[in-house]
C-alpha cells in the first residue's frame, strides 16, 4: 500500500467513526423523545437500529486492524488508529445506553409521569452537546477544547445528584411510586455513564495529539 493509499483509508476510518457518532448522538435524542412524549414506534426504532451502532463499531475495528497488517504505521499513525479504536467502543457503549433508555420508556408506557422530565432532558442536552464537541475536538486535534469538554461533565453529575435524590424521596413517601421510580433512575445513570465516556474520547484526543495517557474525569463536583 503506497503512503498516499494508506493516508486516504486512515481518513476513512476516521469519517466513519465520525458516521458512528452521529448515530449515537440520534439514538440517544430519540430515545429521550420517546420516554418524554410517549412514543413507543420510536422506543423500538432505537431498539431496532442498535444493531446498526454494533455493526458499525465493528467494521471500524476490522478496517483499523487490516490497516495495521498492511502498513507498518508511524508513531502518529498507530496513535490515531488506536485512539478510532477506543472511541468506536466507547461510541458502541453510548448506543447501548441510549437503547437502556428506550427500553424504560417502553416500560412505562401505560404509567403516568411520576415527575418532570426537566432534569434528565437536561442532562441528555449537555450530554449531547458534549459528545458533539468531543468529536469536533477530536477531528480539529483541538486539545485545549478537549479538557474544556471535561469540566462539563461536573454539570451531568450534578443533576443526576438532583434527579437521584428527588425520586429517592418520591419512593420514601410513597412505596407504590418505587418501581417508576427505580425506572427513572436507570434513565438518569445511562445519560451519566453517556458523559464519562465522552471525556474518554477527549482522553483520547490528548493521547493522539501529545503522545500521553491523562487522566480527564476527575470530578470537581
Amino acid at each position: 500500500m503506497t503512503r498516499t493509499a494508506f493516508d486516504q483509508q486512515l481518513e476513512f476510518i476516521q469519517q466513519e467513526m465520525l458516521a458512528l457518532a452521529m448515530q449515537v448522538e440520534r439514538a440517544v435524542e430519540r430515545s429521550m423523545t420517546a420516554l418524554t412524549e410517549g412514543d413507543m414506534a420510536l422506543a423500538h426504532q432505537v431498539i431496532e437500529d442498535d444493531a446498526k451502532v454494533n455493526e458499525k463499531r465493528y467494521e471500524i475495528e476490522e478496517k483499523c486492524l487490516e490497516l495495521i497488517a498492511r502498513q507498518q504505521p508511524l508513531a502518529i499513525d498507530l496513535r490515531t488508529i488506536a485512539s478510532v479504536l477506543h472511541i468506536a467502543v466507547d461510541l458502541e457503549r453510548m448506543g447501548d445506553h441510549a437503547e437502556g433508555i428506550a427500553r424504560v420508556a417502553l416500560m412505562m408506557k401505560d404509567e403516568p409521569p411520576l415527575m418532570s422530565y426537566a432534569g434528565v432532558q437536561r442532562m441528555a442536552e449537555i450530554a449531547r452537546r458534549m459528545m458533539l464537541s468531543s468529536l469536533e475536538a477530536f477531528k480539529d486535534r483541538d486539545t485545549a477544547r478537549a479538557r474544556s469538554i471535561c469540566d462539563e461533565d461536573d454539570q451531568v453529575d450534578a443533576l443526576y445528584d438532583e434527579v437521584y435524590h428527588e425520586l429517592l424521596v418520591l419512593m420514601t413517601e410513597d412505596p407504590k411510586k418505587i418501581e417508576r421510580a427505580t425506572h427513572l433512575t436507570w434513565v438518569a445513570h445511562n445519560l451519566e455513564r453517556i458523559a464519562d465516556r465522552v471525556t474518554n474520547i477527549c482522553e483520547r484526543t490528548v493521547y493522539l495529539v501529545e503522545g500521553k495517557i491523562e487522566e480527564l474525569n476527575v470530578s470537581k463536583y
